[in-house]
C-alpha cells in the first residue's frame, strides 16, 4: 500500500538545485543536490525536470504517493502568467517554469506551486524552524543580495506583482549614488558583496590591515579579521551593524513582527552580532514594537528553502 501525504520539494538557487521528498509530518525522506555548472535558460529547466523525474522514480520504488510539488526559485514567481524572473539565471527573465514542470510530471494532475526563495524561507521557519507558530514574522536573507520574506497575520505578503520583500533597495542613507542602481543602497553597503566592497574601499584609501589583501578578499576573511580585532575589519563590520540595525528598526516599526529570523551566507558568521544589531535597532525603532520582537538565527540553515517549498506543497494539498 502506498504511503499517503508525500510531497516533492525543490529549491533552485543561483549555483545549485536541491530536491527532496518530505512526509506530511515534515520529515525529510530523501534529498538530492545537483550543481548548475554554468547552465542557462532552458538547460536549467531541463535539469529541474530531470531531477523531478528521478525523485518521482525514487518515490514510486518505495511506494510513496506523491500528492503535490512545491518549488522555491531565486527571484519572482509571477502568479498571473505563471512565469519566473530569476536574475542570477541567464535567460530567466520570464521563464515558463510552471508549464515545463507540468509537462514533465508523470502525473500532470499533481498540483504545482512556485514561490520566491524569500517566501519559502519564512514558510519553512514557521512550519519547522525558529518562527514556529508565529503569525507575524520576517526572514531576512543576507548573502550576495538581501531580501526578506514577510508573514503578516498568517499571510504571505507578496505585493501587487510579487516584488514585496526586495529589501536591498531600502534607502538608509543619502545622498543617492548611481552605484546603487543595480541593487539598491542597503544591498550595496551591507550584503556579503557590500562587506567585501567596503573593505576594498578602505584598503584603497590606504587604511592598513594585518589580515586583509584587496587582491583576494572574501566575506569570510573579513569576519576572520574582525575576530582578530583588525581595525579595518572592525570598521567594516560596525558599518554593517549600523545598516542592519536601521533595517530591523524599519521592519519592526512597519510590521510589528514577533520574530525576525536571519539566514543566508552572511548569517553565518554574523549570527554572533544579533545582540549588537538589536541594540542598534532599538535606537531607531518604535519603542513598544522593538521590545516585543526577537532576533534569531535560522534553525533550518541550508534546508530552509526546501522545507518552505514542502510546506507550500502541503498547504496546496492539505492545509488551510
Amino acid at each position: 500500500m502506498m504511503e499517503k501525504g508525500t510531497v516533492i520539494a525543490m529549491d533552485l538557487g543561483g549555483t545549485k538545485l536541491s530536491g527532496a521528498l518530505f512526509s506530511r509530518e515534515g520529515e525529510l525522506i530523501h534529498k538530492t543536490v545537483t550543481l548548475l555548472e554554468e547552465r542557462a535558460g532552458s538547460e536549467v529547466g531541463a535539469l529541474l525536470v530531470q531531477q523531478l523525474s528521478e525523485l518521482e522514480t525514487y518515490a514510486h520504488k518505495r511506494d510513496l504517493l506523491i500528492r503535490s510539488l512545491g518549488i522555491c526559485v531565486p527571484g519572482i514567481s509571477k502568479q498571473q502568467n505563471r512565469t519566473v524572473w530569476a536574475p542570477n539565471i541567464p535567460g530567466w527573465e520570464a521563464y515558463p517554469l510552471y508549464q515545463e514542470v507540468k509537462a514533465g510530471l508523470s502525473n500532470p494532475e499533481i498540483p504545482v506551486s512556485i514561490e520566491s526563495d524569500r517566501n519559502c524561507y519564512i514558510m519553512g521557519e514557521i512550519w519547522k524552524g525558529n518562527a514556529h507558530n508565529c503569525r507575524n514574522a520576517i526572514f531576512m536573507a543576507v548573502g550576495t543580495g538581501i531580501g526578506i520574506g514577510i508573514v503578516a497575520n498568517g499571510q504571505i505578503i507578496n505585493g501587487s506583482d510579487g516584488i514585496a520583500g526586495a529589501l536591498g533597495w531600502m534607502a538608509l542613507d543619502h545622498p543617492y549614488s548611481s552605484q546603487y542602481d543595480s541593487c539598491g543602497q542597503f544591498e550595496f553597503c551591507a550584503s556579503g558583496t557590500g562587506i567585501v566592497r567596503s573593505a576594498e574601499s578602505f584598503l584603497r584609501e590606504g587604511m592598513f590591515s594585518n589580515y586583509l589583501d584587496a587582491a583576494k578578499l572574501t566575506t569570510r576573511e573579513v569576519f576572520f579579521a574582525f575576530s582578530q580585532k583588525d581595525p579595518l575589519a572592525i570598521k567594516v563590520i560596525e558599518q554593517s551593524i549600523g545598516y542592519w540595525g536601521m533595517a530591523v528598526a524599519n521592519l519592526v516599526s512597519i510590521f510589528n513582527p514577533e520574530k525576525i529570523i536571519f539566514g543566508g551566507g552572511v548569517f553565518g558568521p554574523a549570527i554572533q552580532l544579533l545582540d549588537r544589531i538589536y541594540e542598534e535597532a532599538a535606537k531607531w525603532a518604535q519603542p513598544i514594537s522593538i521590545k516585543q520582537v526577537r532576533l534569531e538565527a535560522s534553525a533550518l540553515e541550508g534546508n530552509a528553502g526546501l522545507t518552505g517549498a514542502a510546506y507550500l506543497a502541503f498547504r496546496k494539498e492539505f492545509l488551510p
